[in-house]
């Protein structure tokens, strides 16, 4: 579970509530619940970005939610250390001996790199379908975090369209002076949903999957990098340093107090 997202979301969420409760009494949420205004934002919002998209791809953006919430498995001191561990292999007892260690590779991209380089592929054609994988994989999520990125940018314009039909129905009623004031509150009631849809629920969804996504474009990276320096005989510590240059300076200072610095080994 990613307890920043799920605080970050939930907690968003308790602090409009509580303004509210602290400025008109919790009989004050009443004012703010408007199905009118909620039909008109969020459906018009939502259908406006499923007519701009197909339906497998509009429901593949509407579950894309749910990783917001998902811890990411980016180890990069992790996958370091285990490229390293594959070039002493190499080093010492060929790149054919590669094929028995991966076996106990669980990622399928680093095995399907090692694989490729078992079979005597070239490092370019290597390089050329390990990088069109993570370039496909990259547009892949650009269509989900893109979702978020649309419905935020319809929020706001539906909210104002909201407000400019409860602005028509309250001039065409200007004979009443008592329902002024409580057909302008529901007039801007959409501009208030529109706000909310894309400040609360969509850019931080956008935000967290193009980091997730980012993240994982970095790790992946990584090991094309590693297993090219592998693919070339390069000396383990020089591939470690190489791939170090990858990290944060927090997680290299943690990465060289785990392993120790320039511990690759090789002669």
């Amino acid at each position: 579970m990613d307890i920043a997202s799920l605080l970050g979301v939930g907690l968003c969420f308790v602090f409009m509530i509580l303004s509210i409760v602290f400025s008109a009494g919790i009989t004050g949420v009443k004012y703010f619940l408007d199905a009118p205004s909620a039909m008109i934002t969020f459906g018009g919002a939502f259908m406006a970005v499923l007519a701009s998209r197909s339906m497998p791809s509009f429901m593949s953006g509407l579950k894309a939610y749910t990783l917001i919430f998902k811890a990411a498995d980016f180890d990069s001191k992790t996958v370091i250390k285990q490229i390293i561990d594959l070039s002493n292999t190499a080093r010492k007892e060929g790149l054919l001996a590669l094929e028995e260690a991966a076996s106990n590779i669980e990622d399928p991209f680093m095995k399907k790199g090692v694989m490729l380089i078992v079979d005597g592929t070239e490092p370019e054609l290597v390089k050329a379908i390990l990088e069109a994988e993570i370039d496909a994989m990259s547009e892949r999520h650009k269509e989900n975090y893109s979702f978020y990125g649309d419905v935020a940018g319809m929020g706001p314009s539906w909210g104002m369209i909201g407000t400019l039909l409860g602005l028509v129905l309250m001039l065409q009623n200007m004979s009443d002076p008592s329902s002024i004031g409580p057909s302008m509150a529901v007039a801007l009631i959409t501009t208030f949903y529109g706000s909310v849809l894309a400040n609360w629920y969509c850019y931080p969804a956008e935000n967290k999957l193009k980091a997730r996504d980012n993240a994982e474009y970095t790790m992946k990276s990584i090991v094309i990098e590693g297993l090219l320096s592998i693919q070339a005989g390069e000396n383990p510590r020089v591939t470690e340093e190489k791939l170090k240059s990858f990290m944060s300076p927090a997680n290299r200072a943690a990465y060289e107090a785990e392993n120790g610095t320039g511990d690759g080994g090789g002669e």
